[in-house]
């Protein structure tokens, strides 16, 4: 199986899903997954996991994420971007520097954020959205996020280059939108890229076409293993590994991490095993395997 993750720079016009699908029959993949998803009007890093690299979506999902945007002030969507329909428009007060910078300080650090009507998150088993395309609007309660960096890149009279740098969670078109109303109009998102997703900042994404071009001999593929750079590790020996393969805990002779923490495993000959949980007294209980066949 093409077990791997990919990291795709999606292109504009193009979902998350279909993105997704578009692979995962191009490799073959019984099971695929991609993490955080994209708006169509996005580019930038989408994560796709295939068959058994699909068990560490979960680990990649809590990591920090980098974007880069432009809002445009003056006139705010339905949807928070370019791709809806205008239904605010307001005049833009001088903008300076100074008058900038202290807007954005009020949104670093760990903030407050009312999710948009144009998402994914349900209610009463539908999708938020469903409910906004008919002009319905519910109340949504507001959540706690977490800024770490928030830097004005360029200014226009009416447009602003910026980069986030965030925990998961957040909506950069509510952050647009925020940041507009805290300088006095309103605004929308008209670009929108994801410059990175931990840990993968420091690794070069492929293109949609290098991607499917390279499913023959699965050569955009990275190992599973390299979504948990910097956890823990163990390694376990051969009659460990079939207890692992029954859901039994495991001894190890590592430095105990603190009870709870993921520990990747490794068996005879470095095969990575999958992920287990630190429990007390040395113990190592498995999570999500990625095992080999038994022989």
């Amino acid at each position: 199986m093409p077990n791997g993750i990919i990291l795709l720079d999606k292109p504009q016009g193009l979902t998350s899903n279909g993105a997704l699908q578009r692979v995962r029959r191009a490799y073959g993949a019984g099971s695929a997954g991609h993490v955080g998803t994209l708006d169509p009007m996005a580019t930038g890093m989408l994560p796709l996991c295939l068959d058994e690299a699909t068990k560490v979506i979960a680990e990649i999902e809590s990591g920090a994420k980098c974007y880069e945007f432009t809002v445009q002030l003056g006139s705010r969507t339905d949807t928070g971007d370019a791709e809806g329909e205008m239904v605010e428009q307001q005049p833009i007060p001088p903008l300076d520097h100074a008058l900038i910078e202290s807007a954005l300080v009020a949104f670093r650090g760990t903030i407050q954020q009312v999710p948009p009507m144009y998402s994914a998150l349900k209610r009463a088993g539908r999708p938020l959205y469903e409910l906004a395309r008919k002009g319905i609007e519910v109340d949504r309660a507001a959540r706690t996020i977490e800024i770490f960096r928030l830097e004005l890149l360029a200014a226009r009279p009416d447009a602003l280059d910026l980069v986030c740098e965030c925990a998961k969670g957040t909506y950069i078109r509510v952050l647009g939108e925020d940041i507009s109303r805290a300088l006095g109009t309103c605004g929308h998102l008209t670009r929108l890229r994801r410059a990175w997703v931990e840990p993968f900042r420091d690794l070069p994404m492929l293109t949609l076409d290098a991607v499917l071009a390279g499913a023959e001999d699965a050569s955009g593929l990275l190992k599973p293993e390299v979504a948990l750079r910097g956890s823990p590790e163990a390694w376990v020996t051969a009659e460990q590994v079939v207890a692992l393969r029954h859901g039994q805990a495991v001894r190890s002779e590592i430095k105990q991490p603190a009870p709870g923490r993921r520990v990747c495993l490794y068996g005879p000959g470095g095969v990575f095993l999958g992920l287990a949980e630190a429990l007390p007294e040395g113990l190592l209980q498995p999570r999500r395997l990625i095992l080999p066949k038994a022989t």
